[in-house]
Protein backbone atom coordinates (compact mmCIF):
# COMPACT_ATOMS: atom_id res chain seq x y z
CA UNK A 1 0.00 0.00 0.00
CA UNK A 2 1.43 3.34 -1.08
CA UNK A 3 -0.05 6.59 0.23
CA UNK A 4 0.57 10.20 -0.80
CA UNK A 5 0.31 12.67 2.07
CA UNK A 6 0.04 16.33 1.14
CA UNK A 7 1.27 18.75 3.78
CA UNK A 8 -0.10 22.26 3.26
CA UNK A 9 2.09 24.00 5.83
CA UNK A 10 5.49 23.70 7.50
CA UNK A 11 4.11 22.31 10.80
CA UNK A 12 2.01 19.24 9.97
CA UNK A 13 1.22 16.35 12.29
CA UNK A 14 -0.10 13.07 10.91
CA UNK A 15 -1.31 12.04 14.36
CA UNK A 16 -3.91 9.28 14.41
CA UNK A 17 -3.89 8.99 10.62
CA UNK A 18 -0.19 8.24 10.76
CA UNK A 19 -0.75 5.66 13.50
CA UNK A 20 -3.39 3.84 11.44
CA UNK A 21 -1.26 3.90 8.28
CA UNK A 22 1.80 2.57 10.07
CA UNK A 23 -0.27 -0.20 11.64
CA UNK A 24 -0.92 -1.62 8.17
CA UNK A 25 2.63 -1.08 6.94
CA UNK A 26 1.79 1.65 4.44
CA UNK A 27 4.56 3.25 2.42
CA UNK A 28 4.15 7.00 2.75
CA UNK A 29 5.42 9.69 0.38
CA UNK A 30 5.29 13.28 1.62
CA UNK A 31 4.42 16.16 -0.70
CA UNK A 32 4.93 19.78 0.35
CA UNK A 33 3.33 21.96 -2.37
CA UNK A 34 3.38 25.04 -0.13
CA UNK A 35 7.14 24.95 -0.78
CA UNK A 36 7.48 23.80 -4.42
CA UNK A 37 3.92 23.56 -5.89
CA UNK A 38 4.51 19.86 -6.70
CA UNK A 39 1.62 17.38 -6.44
CA UNK A 40 1.51 13.59 -6.85
CA UNK A 41 0.53 11.53 -9.87
CA UNK A 42 -2.64 9.61 -9.01
CA UNK A 43 -1.55 6.57 -10.94
CA UNK A 44 1.26 5.97 -8.45
CA UNK A 45 -0.78 5.76 -5.23
CA UNK A 46 -3.46 3.72 -3.49
CA UNK A 47 -4.62 6.60 -1.30
CA UNK A 48 -4.39 10.38 -1.00
CA UNK A 49 -4.43 12.49 2.18
CA UNK A 50 -4.44 16.30 2.39
CA UNK A 51 -3.95 17.89 5.81
CA UNK A 52 -4.54 21.42 7.11
CA UNK A 53 -2.78 24.74 6.77
CA UNK A 54 -3.03 28.38 7.75
CA UNK A 55 -4.13 29.53 4.26
CA UNK A 56 -7.73 29.39 3.15
CA UNK A 57 -9.00 27.17 0.33
CA UNK A 58 -9.29 30.12 -2.08
CA UNK A 59 -5.82 31.60 -1.47
CA UNK A 60 -4.65 30.99 -5.04
CA UNK A 61 -2.59 34.19 -5.09
CA UNK A 62 -0.26 32.99 -2.33
CA UNK A 63 -0.65 29.22 -2.89
CA UNK A 64 -1.09 28.74 -6.65
CA UNK A 65 -1.27 24.95 -6.40
CA UNK A 66 -4.66 25.02 -4.66
CA UNK A 67 -6.84 24.78 -7.82
CA UNK A 68 -4.80 21.78 -8.99
CA UNK A 69 -5.08 20.15 -5.57
CA UNK A 70 -8.86 20.65 -5.64
CA UNK A 71 -9.06 18.90 -9.03
CA UNK A 72 -6.68 16.18 -7.88
CA UNK A 73 -8.84 15.34 -4.87
CA UNK A 74 -11.99 15.31 -7.00
CA UNK A 75 -10.38 13.04 -9.61
CA UNK A 76 -9.00 10.75 -6.93
CA UNK A 77 -12.38 10.30 -5.24
CA UNK A 78 -14.17 9.81 -8.55
CA UNK A 79 -11.69 7.07 -9.44
CA UNK A 80 -12.60 5.25 -6.24
CA UNK A 81 -9.22 5.92 -4.64
CA UNK A 82 -9.37 6.38 -0.87
CA UNK A 83 -9.16 10.17 -0.50
CA UNK A 84 -9.09 12.14 2.74
CA UNK A 85 -9.14 15.87 3.40
CA UNK A 86 -8.77 17.25 6.93
CA UNK A 87 -9.57 20.89 7.80
CA UNK A 88 -8.00 22.88 4.92
CA UNK A 89 -7.81 19.58 3.06
CA UNK A 90 -11.57 19.18 3.48
CA UNK A 91 -12.18 22.74 2.30
CA UNK A 92 -10.07 22.20 -0.83
CA UNK A 93 -11.79 18.85 -1.46
CA UNK A 94 -15.16 20.60 -1.13
CA UNK A 95 -14.01 23.23 -3.62
CA UNK A 96 -12.96 20.55 -6.06
CA UNK A 97 -16.35 18.85 -6.03
CA UNK A 98 -18.34 22.03 -6.49
CA UNK A 99 -19.15 23.34 -3.01
CA UNK A 100 -19.02 27.00 -2.02
CA UNK A 101 -16.24 28.00 0.38
CA UNK A 102 -17.12 30.54 3.07
CA UNK A 103 -14.12 32.31 4.56
CA UNK A 104 -13.99 33.50 8.16
CA UNK A 105 -17.59 32.64 9.03
CA UNK A 106 -17.36 29.59 11.31
CA UNK A 107 -14.66 29.72 13.94
CA UNK A 108 -14.23 26.68 16.21
CA UNK A 109 -11.17 26.13 18.39
CA UNK A 110 -10.17 23.44 20.86
CA UNK A 111 -12.19 20.35 21.69
CA UNK A 112 -15.77 20.84 20.52
CA UNK A 113 -18.81 18.61 20.17
CA UNK A 114 -19.81 17.28 16.76
CA UNK A 115 -22.99 15.36 15.96
CA UNK A 116 -23.62 12.67 13.37
CA UNK A 117 -26.41 13.02 10.81
CA UNK A 118 -28.67 10.13 9.88
CA UNK A 119 -26.30 9.34 7.00
CA UNK A 120 -23.36 9.62 9.37
CA UNK A 121 -24.84 7.02 11.68
CA UNK A 122 -25.00 4.61 8.73
CA UNK A 123 -21.55 5.47 7.36
CA UNK A 124 -18.81 2.78 7.37
CA UNK A 125 -16.19 5.21 8.74
CA UNK A 126 -18.14 7.40 11.17
CA UNK A 127 -21.12 5.20 11.93
CA UNK A 128 -19.51 3.42 14.89
CA UNK A 129 -19.03 6.70 16.81
CA UNK A 130 -21.43 8.04 19.44
CA UNK A 131 -24.20 10.23 18.06
CA UNK A 132 -22.38 13.22 19.60
CA UNK A 133 -18.66 13.21 20.33
CA UNK A 134 -15.80 15.59 21.27
CA UNK A 135 -13.09 16.22 18.69
CA UNK A 136 -10.43 18.89 18.14
CA UNK A 137 -11.23 21.90 15.99
CA UNK A 138 -9.12 24.73 14.65
CA UNK A 139 -10.72 26.58 11.75
CA UNK A 140 -12.46 29.82 10.82
CA UNK A 141 -13.75 28.76 7.38
CA UNK A 142 -16.46 26.39 6.23
CA UNK A 143 -18.20 25.15 3.05
CA UNK A 144 -21.53 24.03 1.71
CA UNK A 145 -22.42 20.39 1.10
CA UNK A 146 -21.24 19.38 -2.38
CA UNK A 147 -23.87 18.07 -4.77
CA UNK A 148 -23.96 14.29 -4.66
CA UNK A 149 -22.10 14.06 -1.35
CA UNK A 150 -23.38 12.31 1.77
CA UNK A 151 -23.68 14.70 4.74
CA UNK A 152 -22.14 12.88 7.70
CA UNK A 153 -21.69 15.31 10.61
CA UNK A 154 -22.55 18.82 11.78
CA UNK A 155 -21.99 21.31 14.59
CA UNK A 156 -23.82 24.52 15.56
CA UNK A 157 -21.15 26.69 13.93
CA UNK A 158 -20.36 24.59 10.86
CA UNK A 159 -23.32 22.76 9.34
CA UNK A 160 -21.05 20.55 7.22
CA UNK A 161 -18.45 18.98 9.50
CA UNK A 162 -17.93 15.89 7.34
CA UNK A 163 -19.02 14.45 4.02
CA UNK A 164 -18.42 11.38 1.90
CA UNK A 165 -17.99 11.69 -1.86
CA UNK A 166 -17.94 8.49 -3.85
CA UNK A 167 -16.80 5.16 -2.48
CA UNK A 168 -14.03 6.34 -0.17
CA UNK A 169 -13.67 10.11 -0.48
CA UNK A 170 -13.95 11.68 2.99
CA UNK A 171 -13.69 15.27 4.19
CA UNK A 172 -13.65 16.26 7.86
CA UNK A 173 -13.63 19.86 8.99
CA UNK A 174 -12.60 18.65 12.44
CA UNK A 175 -9.04 17.51 13.22
CA UNK A 176 -9.64 13.89 14.15
CA UNK A 177 -5.94 13.22 13.53
CA UNK A 178 -4.98 15.61 16.34
CA UNK A 179 -4.51 13.50 19.47
CA UNK A 180 -3.59 14.97 22.84
CA UNK A 181 0.11 15.14 21.99
CA UNK A 182 -0.63 17.03 18.77
CA UNK A 183 -2.98 19.38 20.60
CA UNK A 184 -0.32 20.06 23.24
CA UNK A 185 2.23 20.87 20.55
CA UNK A 186 -0.19 23.27 18.87
CA UNK A 187 -0.85 24.92 22.23
CA UNK A 188 2.90 25.53 22.59
CA UNK A 189 3.74 26.35 18.98
CA UNK A 190 0.75 28.56 18.19
CA UNK A 191 -0.16 29.93 21.62
CA UNK A 192 -0.78 33.54 20.45
CA UNK A 193 -3.10 32.39 17.64
CA UNK A 194 -5.08 30.11 19.93
CA UNK A 195 -5.27 32.79 22.61
CA UNK A 196 -6.62 35.30 20.09
CA UNK A 197 -9.20 32.80 18.81
CA UNK A 198 -10.25 31.29 22.16
CA UNK A 199 -8.95 33.26 25.13
CA UNK A 200 -7.85 31.09 28.03
CA UNK A 201 -7.70 27.79 26.13
CA UNK A 202 -3.91 27.55 26.26
CA UNK A 203 -3.71 28.56 29.92
CA UNK A 204 -6.37 25.97 30.79
CA UNK A 205 -5.10 23.31 28.40
CA UNK A 206 -4.65 20.62 31.05
CA UNK A 207 -8.20 21.09 32.31
CA UNK A 208 -9.65 20.86 28.80
CA UNK A 209 -7.46 17.87 28.00
CA UNK A 210 -8.48 16.01 31.15
CA UNK A 211 -12.14 16.45 30.21
CA UNK A 212 -12.02 15.68 26.49
CA UNK A 213 -8.70 14.32 25.20
CA UNK A 214 -9.06 10.62 26.02
CA UNK A 215 -12.43 10.31 24.28
CA UNK A 216 -11.36 12.47 21.33
CA UNK A 217 -8.18 10.42 20.88
CA UNK A 218 -10.15 7.18 20.84
CA UNK A 219 -12.69 8.51 18.36
CA UNK A 220 -9.95 9.94 16.14
CA UNK A 221 -8.05 6.67 15.97
CA UNK A 222 -11.25 4.76 15.25
CA UNK A 223 -12.01 7.10 12.33
CA UNK A 224 -8.47 6.76 11.01
CA UNK A 225 -8.50 2.98 11.18
CA UNK A 226 -11.90 2.75 9.49
CA UNK A 227 -10.80 5.02 6.64
CA UNK A 228 -7.53 3.14 6.18
CA UNK A 229 -9.55 -0.09 5.92
CA UNK A 230 -11.15 1.35 2.74
CA UNK A 231 -7.83 1.69 0.92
Amino acid sequence: MRVAIIENTAVTHHGQVGVALHEVGARIDLWKPWRDNALPDLGSYDALVAFGGEQNALADDTHPYLPRLARLMKDSAQMGIATLGVCLGSQVFARGVGADNHIGTAGEYGWCEVGLTDEGRRDPVLGHLPERFPILQWHSDTFTLPAGAAHLAASPKAAVQAFRFGRAGYATQFHFEANRAVAADWAREFAPAFEAARPGWVANFETHAAEHAAAADAHGLAIARAWVALI
